[in-house]
């Protein structure tokens, strides 16, 4: 059947799966901040070619940029800067860099659950996509010493599968879906979950603006100056509203020298703006539901 020839019951089914609940948005956050910071890296590294099954080694080099240059200049910022972040890395990643994971356990960041090899989690059945989340989180675990509590999907997308295999896993928060700016409680199939849902959207992620592909018709077309006006005026909105400023960014594509300054002018607009709490997605999605378990 086309869409326009679904019955009600149908088209009510899909959209009822997984839905935004109540906001999570606290009255306050830590420490009497205005608003919460939330910067996170998403470090694919070489699971963008390999997720796909290529093999071009130039894409591979690509992705080892993100390991030898990208993370240590990050982690060197943040230090700097004495700033927390999050990083969700695929399981091929972290078990083809470990030392990179213990390096950014150490330094005082979460790493959360970003799939296995980067694959498209919602076109996997179910069993396959459970096995995969699975094995990811044991992986991480073995490596950090540490159980992942949050994930983002690798896709930026749900199955009809994922949220029940979050819940099976006990994970506390999630960071892939886009309903809303600011915290909020996902919903399965009208019944609530408890899991904290810390929006994303492609806005605030690096990679549309920078994203290349010379075998595609995918050029940069944004330049950097502009990026940060776009991730300033993001950040401030967010600070008028007492909300939450969640910014993705990607370890081979934020790095390069042209576009360090990027991230390193954003922290130093929001310090100077003041009234920012920097927290780790666990941190955020922690003070968000003990809002949830007293409400």
């Amino acid at each position: 059947m086309e869409p326009w020839q679904w019955p009600e019951e149908e088209w009510r089914r899909r959209v009822a799966r997984v839905r935004a609940g109540r906001s999570l948005k606290p009255a306050s956050w830590p420490g009497g901040a205005r608003c919460a910071v939330a910067l996170s890296f998403d470090s694919d590294h070489d699971t963008n070619e390999l997720r796909d099954g290529g093999n071009s080694i130039g894409r591979l080099s690509w992705g080892q940029y993100g390991t030898r240059v990208g993370v240590p200049r990050i982690l060197e910022l943040l230090k700097r800067e004495d700033v927390r972040a999050s990083f969700f890395v695929p399981a091929v990643a972290a078990k083809l860099y470990p030392d990179e994971q213990r390096r950014v356990i150490a330094e005082g960041h979460e790493i959360g659950l970003h799939g296995w090899i980067h694959e498209v989690n919602s076109a996997l059945p179910a069993a396959v996509e459970r096995d995969l989340h699975l094995r990811s989180a044991d992986a991480l675990e073995e490596i950090t010493g540490r159980r992942p509590v949050g994930m983002r999907t690798p896709s930026w997308d749900f199955s009809e599968a994922t949220l029940a295999i979050q819940r099976e896993l006990g994970l506390i928060y999630d960071s892939s879906l886009m309903a809303d700016d600011d915290p909020y409680e996902l919903v399965e199939a009208g019944e609530p979950t408890g899991i904290v849902e810390l929006p994303v959207e492609w806005i605030r992620d690096d990679a549309p603006y920078f994203n290349m592909n010379r075998f595609q018709a995918l050029r940069p077309y944004t330049p950097p100056p502009a990026v940060l006006d776009i991730f300033i005026r993001e950040f401030d909105r967010a600070h008028q509203e007492g909300g939450l400023f969640l910014l993705t960014m990607h370890p081979h594509v934020i790095t390069y020298r042209s576009r360090i300054f990027i991230l390193e002018e954003l922290i130093r607009h929001i310090k100077a703006k003041g009234g920012a709490w920097f927290a780790t997605h666990e941190q955020v999605a922690r003070h968000c539901a003990a809002g949830l378990a007293a409400g």
